[in-house]
């Protein structure tokens, strides 16, 4: 049955050109192709980049921090309560003002008792700043190895400076061992990040996050199964080439850089722009939609190809408006202040509680900053990056 349902699934005319078949790519006189298999090796070493991230950030990211002077805001813990406890955790961190007085009255406690003690426990579900700082600087080592790594093994090939001849004599290509190990390395990174992504921090565009990677990983694993490895590691290298700029702008923030990292969102900013909104549809997505079927007619993974094409567009536009959203607020108050996908730290001391619920007017308009975020301008994920 196994054998059956993957000779139906890997059947010629659905993943290659018209005219061209598999076993045209079995390995034959010297010549090595992309086959499937080759990715199981991502598993384990997904695995073994975990590890590496769980020691690097212990026994690097953590001591740079504090080199840095970071320090973590201590938290006031909550006192055990077994009915605000389950609510938490079974209806969610910021109850109604109808239902918070139901449980204040359930356990006794005034309103005011009530509201600090959901208050303080969701700032111990917030990720402190040194973990903040230690995630960052590990992907950003990462995405900075990757890009240089990527552009070292690619800038003497033809297809970097002409996206047409990622289709010359496809899919008769190739494998050239430089670029499967880019290729296998890339593929372990985001299996890695899909597996820490319920233990790292969670921001407000998890969906999109988790979107992201899947359909990273899937392109990943589709285009090295097709042989389309050319137009795949130019997808790589494009967005490999604003995500380091962007971990380093989030370690200067928790770092309180603001200068540096003023700068470096500048920069990101124009890196990210230019590339997901203007070489990407121009250059990838053209060659894929137009140049691709020059010499020959489509197929359907000419469609699924491109679908996950657009799809990852469709989620380069989304991070871009909240791009947008930063840079309005960056040139509105001359500096970037937080992360809008990130939770804020709650003030604790009950005139803090009373300055977050009734705000004073000034000049009769309320005042438009919240308690200020440490957490880094932050988009996602990225990619075939963390975007």
């Amino acid at each position: 049955m196994w054998s059956s349902l993957n000779e139906w699934l890997w059947q010629d005319r659905l993943w290659l050109p018209p005219n061209n078949s598999w076993a045209e790519l079995e390995d034959r006189d010297g010549l090595v192709y992309a086959h499937p298999q080759d990715l199981l090796a991502a598993l384990p070493l997904a695995l073994v980049l975990v590890a590496m991230r769980f020691t690097f950030e212990r026994l690097v990211g953590l001591p740079l921090s504090r080199w840095l002077g970071m320090r973590d805001q201590a938290r006031r813990l909550v006192k055990p309560n077994t009915t605000l406890e389950k609510h938490f955790l079974m209806e969610g961190w910021r109850p109604k003002e109808a239902q918070m007085a139901v449980l204040a009255a359930q356990c006794g406690l005034t309103l005011r008792q009530t509201q600090r003690w959901f208050r303080r426990r969701r700032n111990q579900e917030r990720p402190c700043l040194t973990k903040k700082f230690c995630e960052a600087s590990w992907r950003f080592v990462f995405y900075l190895c990757s890009f240089f790594g990527g552009l070292s093994i690619l800038y003497h090939e033809s297809w970097l400076w002409r996206p047409a001849m990622c289709w010359e004599n496809y899919p008769k290509q190739p494998l050239k061992p430089a670029l499967y190990c880019w290729y296998l390395l890339e593929l372990s990174f985001y299996i890695s990040l899909l597996i820490r992504l319920p233990f790292d921090i969670r921001r407000k565009d998890f969906k999109e996050q988790v979107a992201h990677h899947l359909v990273t990983i899937t392109l990943i694993t589709f285009s090295y199964s097709a042989n389309l490895l050319r137009i795949g590691s130019l997808v790589l290298l494009l967005h490999d080439s604003a995500d380091y700029v962007l971990e380093a702008c989030k370690m200067f923030n928790y770092a309180h850089r603001q200068q540096v990292c003023n700068s470096l969102f500048i920069v990101f900013s124009l890196v990210f722009f230019y590339t997901r909104l203007v070489l990407f549809p121009t250059q990838i997505l053209y060659t894929t939609y137009y140049e691709s079927i020059a010499n020959s007619g489509p197929f359907f993974g000419y469609y699924f190809f491109n679908s996950l094409l657009l799809l990852l567009q469709l989620l380069h536009v989304f991070w871009s408006y909240l791009i947008l959203r930063m840079i309005h607020s960056f040139i509105k108050k001359g500096q970037m202040e937080k992360d809008i996908r990130s939770d804020v730290e709650e003030l604790d001391s009950s005139e803090g509680e009373a300055a977050w619920e009734h705000p004073q007017l000034k000049n009769g308009t309320a005042p438009t900053d919240g308690p200020r975020s440490r957490a880094a301008v932050w988009l996602a994920n990225g990619h075939l990056s963390a975007m």
